[in-house]
Formats: C-alpha cells, sequence, structure tokens
C-alpha cells in the first residue's frame, strides 16, 4: 500500500482534511502530505502513503509552480481575502509596465517576511496563534529563491501571475510586497499549485477519483518521489549489505560528493537511499526501505 497520491486539493478545504480522506480510505494513520496548501488555495497537493511517508522532505524541496490572483488597492491582516480587508485610501491604479517593473525585483534570491497569519515559528510558538489572539509578532524575513515570474493578465484591480519558486515561498507575501511597491497594496484573492516537480495538476485526480475506486488503483510508486535523484540498480547481495547498514561499490562518478543516490533492487522498486562518498567510491546507506526495514 505504500505510496503517493497527486491529489488535486480544492478551495476551502484544509491540507489535513484531505490527509484525513487518505487515511480513512487506505486504512492507516500513516500517511502525511508534501507541502501545505492554505484552504483558500487549491491544486496539487502530493500526499504520501505508509513508508513513503520518510520521502516527503525530498517531494518538498522540489519546484514548485503556482498560479495566483490579486486585488490591488487594498490590504488585509492575513494578505489575502479570507483576513479582514480593507482598502487603500487614495490607492493609484499603477500602469501595466509599472507592474512588470516591480516584478522583475522578486525574481531570484530574495528576502521575504512570511505572512502573521503563516505556520513559522516565532519564540517556539506558530504566528498564526498569535495572530488569531489579535497580537503582532516580529517575523524575521528570511532567503526564498523565486526562479520566474511572469504577469498573465491585469485589469485593474486584478493582477494574475504565473510563479515558479523554491520551497519555503510564500505568494501571498510576493503580491503584498508587490502591492507596497506600487503604492497602491494588494491582496490575494485565488491561488492554485500547478507543480510540484514531476507532479502537475493535469495529472492529479480529484477527491471524487479517491472515494470511487480503489486507493491502490491511484496510487504512484515510492520511486517517484526520488525520480530526479541519479538512481542505481543493486543486486541481491548489495541489498543484504544495505539492510544491514554496510556501504556497496560505486563503480562510477554517479553524483556530486554527498549527493543522494536512489537505489532500486532488481524488480525496478525504490529499496534504499544512499550518500555518495566521493573520496571512498562507496555508497552509505542512508535509509533503507527493503528487507523489512521499511519502518
Amino acid at each position: 500500500m505504500a505510496g503517493l497520491l497527486n491529489i488535486n486539493k480544492p478551495a476551502g478545504m484544509t491540507s489535513r482534511r484531505v490527509v484525513d480522506l487518505v487515511a480513512r480510505a487506505a486504512r492507516t494513520k500513516r500517511t502525511g502530505h508534501a507541502g501545505t496548501l492554505d484552504p483558500l488555495a487549491s491544486g496539487v497537493l502530493v500526499v504520501c502513503v505508509e513508508w513513503a511517508t520518510r520521502l516527503v522532505p525530498f517531494i518538498q524541496d522540489r519546484r514548485k509552480s503556482y498560479s495566483a490572483k490579486f486585488l490591488l488597492g487594498r490590504q488585509s491582516d492575513t494578505d489575502d481575502v479570507s483576513g479582514r480587508v480593507v482598502e487603500v485610501t487614495g490607492a493609484v491604479a499603477p500602469t501595466r509596465d509599472a507592474v512588470e517593473s516591480a516584478l522583475r525585483a522578486f525574481v531570484g534570491e530574495i528576502m521575504q517576511v512570511p505572512p502573521q497569519f503563516s505556520a513559522v515559528h516565532v519564540g517556539g510558538v506558530r504566528a498564526h496563534h498569535a495572530a488569531r489572539r489579535g497580537e503582532t509578532v516580529d517575523i524575521e524575513p528570511r532567503p526564498v529563491v523565486v526562479h520566474r515570474i511572469e504577469l498573465r493578465d491585469y485589469a485593474y484591480p486584478e493582477l494574475a501571475i504565473d510563479i515558479e519558486c523554491g520551497s519555503g515561498t510564500y505568494v501571498r507575501s510576493i503580491g503584498r510586497d508587490l502591492g507596497n511597491a506600487l503604492g497602491c497594496g494588494a491582496v490575494m484573492s485565488a491561488l492554485v499549485r500547478t507543480a510540484i516537480g514531476e507532479f502537475t495538476l493535469d495529472t492529479a485526480i480529484s477527491l471524487a477519483d479517491l472515494e470511487s475506486g480503489q486507493i491502490v488503483d491511484h496510487l504512484l510508486p515510492p520511486l517517484t518521489a526520488v525520480a530526479h535523484l541519479p538512481r542505481r540498480t543493486c543486486d541481491p547481495t548489495e541489498c543484504t549489505a544495505l539492510i544491514h547498514g554496510k556501504t556497496i561499490p560505486a563503480d562510477q562518478e554517479i553524483g556530486e560528493a554527498g549527493s543522494d543516490i536512489a537505489l532500486v533492487d532488481g524488480s525496478g522498486n525504490l529499496f534504499a537511499l544512499a550518500k555518495f562518498d566521493a573520496g571512498l567510491r562507496a555508497l552509505q546507506p542512508r535509509q533503507v526501505f527493503g528487507g523489512g526495514n521499511r519502518f
């Protein structure tokens, strides 16, 4: 039953609720998602089942793509329309050229302050807990990477953009900071995650698909989570060595020193993850999933 589900989360539902529905369908408590989507957002939510939950970090680290909509001339305590939205007095509609020019400043490695209503920890407490008590917390800016931003449509006050970014990026914060840069304010009104790495929206299943059929019919193999890693096939003797925590030889430069390597068995199933030791020309097991070591 171990595997991954690429689910198209509907707007208005929490990511936790989707995970609970998967857990019920799979009849297991061992489930988890690889990257939260706010209730306002929809789109790609990858849910891992059984021992595949150990692969969550490898999915979370992949590039993410979004289509986002914003309303200019407004501000919100949540940086989106789910909060207390107020119109900005005297806001002037920026030109399309001004918007495109301002967007260029958000491409690359930037410093970003997460929203007050977010899951980041401040003093050991999640920021949204303090925000719901009416408190304002001091959230330190943190580096995030934005690979691409494109203006898709603009007719004031509505603005639509496509974004490709790294892990930890808050699209709400990009809208907030863009609105500040334009001097008119902005709040996010809609968000669709269109991809996480190789997991795309056009191949995602709906919750109706999940409820109408057998979950095993929709499970993707665990190897899908690490499809971007270099791969090596192991023979039975090497698999036994890995189970006992022993290194196996790397006959060639399979990756950069210290990089992760996906090890598969003779049937092409993910068996283990290893680190490449360039000095020893060896693969050191990091996690072993086969041979009774799945848990």
